[in-house]
């Protein structure tokens, strides 16, 4: 039997009109779709009806298809001949594991072409038209993980005087401990925010300062997933009032 082929899809940060045209092609052609939690499932509108669809959610601290098993999925269903659509929030290529998906399946000898999608540190900063970099402020950007496979800590000293604005994602649940890191090297008042549901109706925000941010998050409430955005453009947020929380509009 000749082998499927496996499209990897990422599926923008949230808001479903963020979705590239090219994925929306490739999702017609799908014969089976595995889709992540935190892909808006608003994108399978775009998929065939008759399609299966299986949900391989994972989500931090809470019971997760374990990816050797989505890997696992991905092959048997490539192997037999079909046409899968593997749905990821944002772009695979950028802390999705698209990377990891994309070695097994050549390895067994499956054909894979990467869609790439919008990633959340491009899109759920401009929401509230936070530059990333900007001629008068900063002169480059970092995109960062604040959580790590093995437990091994980024170079929070390094970042903190490189001079760029950051982007930590999965970073909510050691904010403080990642704020104390960053004021090593940071002003205090260096402007952060912390962006959760990015993009989508149910976001919500805290702008805030380095040393606070951690606290206004908690008295919000604010919790995963969410991004985290720290430098001067962070003053040019829409909300520049410390510790404001913004709810956007429903539509």
């Amino acid at each position: 039997m000749t082998p499927g082929k496996v499209y990897l899809i990422g599926a923008g940060p949230g808001d479903v009109e963020l979705l590239t045209l090219k994925a929306v092609r490739r999702l017609g052609l799908a014969e089976v779709v595995l889709i992540d939690d935190l892909a808006n499932p608003e994108v399978l509108q775009f998929v065939p009806e008759h399609v299966e669809v299986v949900y391989v959610g994972k989500r931090g601290g809470r019971v997760s298809v374990a990816q050797t098993d989505i890997e696992a999925r991905l092959l048997t269903e490539a192997q037999a001949g079909r046409c899968v659509a593997r749905i990821k929030g944002g772009d695979p290529f950028v802390f999705g594991r698209g990377g990891e998906e994309m070695q097994a399946l050549l390895a067994a000898g499956i054909e894979v072409e990467v869609v790439n999608g919008i990633t959340a540190a491009l899109a759920v900063p401009a929401t509230l038209n936070i530059p990333l970099t900007h001629r008068d402020h900063v002169h480059g950007v970092t995109f960062v993980s604040g959580h790590t496979k093995r437990g091994d800590e980024p170079n929070w000293s390094a970042l903190a005087t490189s001079g760029m604005t950051l982007v930590i994602y999965m970073g909510m649940r050691r904010l403080g401990f990642i704020s104390e890191q960053l004021q090593q090297g940071l002003p205090a008042d260096t402007p952060a925010a912390a962006i959760q549901h990015g993009t989508r109706r149910e976001q919500r925000e805290v702008v805030s300062t380095l040393a606070q941010l951690a606290d206004d998050v908690a008295a919000a409430g604010l919790g995963s997933p969410a991004l985290v955005v720290v430098g001067p453009t962070v003053g040019l947020a829409r909300v520049p009032v410390r510790g404001q929380i913004n709810e956007k509009e429903s539509t």
